[in-house]
């Protein structure tokens, strides 16, 4: 697993290790700076600490120790405001980082022991899309996205499917939508930005907005009107869901939304954070400031195929994945990680 330090893959290998697997992670720490999980001391994980785009100390972990299934999961990925200061970095970087991964990849397969490549893409593939629910089916027709790390991530999907057309190399392509969890620290590379009161690095709405709550801002400031549509998505489910795509046989070459079903507006995720934080009889109050150029309005997913295939269903409701948040990042506040 490349990038195994990251905030999915923090939910996700434990179950992995769980199953049984051995695996094998690598991780530069380029985000956070050096992160500890619960897992790194588990016998059957084995970290090595590097950049997932140095293809000859992959293909020694590949090689060395026969993995059968590699996860690309390694990006570089911060928030909206990173979409702009670094729009370059992100498509060089992310390419050079899949170009390695796969470039082992058909290496490995070709030896013989390499089954699949499983590509941990992102929702902003759809960033451009036009039908709601958006289904696998429907991204083929959808415009490209504009930002340049929608447009990688496509990328990163043709490079499973050409993997795929020319070498055989069977692939699985994931798309998780909004993950909300515990995990997530202030990006070494994002932008520290003023929103209202408050200094926030711009990484994700569900901890940019309780941290403002919490550090007493009113009104709250949020991103332009607030009707932006989002499906906030716990991370241990979305996890559950990556774990399952990772052995089912039914999903071999093809791709899959992983995502809760139930959709929130930024506006209504915004109140029932201020209720939760502040109490019921706290009246909500916010003014709307200037959005990002890429503050997608619709990203709303189908999720018909993950369940009808693989019974793959992210039910956590967004009331109990925010319970598990906001004592954390209340936590995290009084550290000064975020």
């Amino acid at each position: 697993i490349t990038g195994c330090h990251g905030f999915i893959m923090g939910y996700t290998i434990p179950i992995l290790l769980d199953a049984g697997h051995e695996v094998y992670g690598i991780d530069n720490f380029w985000k956070y700076g050096e992160l500890k999980h619960s897992f790194d001391s588990h016998p059957r994980f084995h970290f090595v600490q590097g950049d997932a785009k140095d293809v000859k100390l992959l293909r020694s972990i590949v090689f060395d120790h026969k993995i059968e299934i590699f996860v690309a999961a390694a990006a570089i990925i911060g928030g909206i405001s990173m979409f702009h200061k670094l729009a370059y970095f992100l498509l060089a970087e992310n390419e050079r980082i899949t170009c390695a991964a796969f470039d082992v990849c058909v290496e490995a397969h070709q030896a013989g022991f390499l089954e699949k490549v499983v590509v941990i893409s992102s929702s902003m593939v759809y960033e451009s899309a036009e039908t709601f629910p958006s289904k696998e089916s429907d991204l083929p027709a959808c415009p490209p996205p504009r930002s340049t790390y929608g447009f990688q991530k496509l990328a990163c999907e043709y490079f499973a499917k050409g993997a795929f057309e020319q070498h055989g190399l069977a692939y699985t392509i994931i798309r998780p939508f909004n993950a909300v969890g515990i995990g997530e620290r202030r990006a070494k590379t994002d932008a520290e930005v003023l929103s209202g009161n408050v200094k926030l690095a711009m990484s994700h709405v569900v901890p940019d907005l309780v941290q403002k709550i919490l550090k007493g801002q009113k009104p709250l400031h949020i991103l332009g009107g607030g009707q932006q549509r989002r499906h906030y998505t716990y991370a241990g489910d979305l996890a559950q869901g990556i774990a399952t795509c990772l052995t089912h046989p039914k999903a071999l070459n093809q791709d899959f939304n992983i995502s809760t079903a139930a959709g929130h507006s930024v506006l209504e995720l915004a109140e029932i954070i201020w209720k939760k934080i502040l109490g019921p009889e706290t009246a909500f109050e916010y003014v709307s400031d200037t959005p990002f150029e890429y503050d997608v309005q619709m990203r709303v997913p189908c999720v018909d195929k993950a369940r009808e295939v693989l019974g793959v269903e992210c039910k956590t409701s967004l009331e109990s994945a925010l319970d598990e948040v906001i004592p954390w990042i209340q936590e995290q506040i009084a550290l000064g990680t975020i």
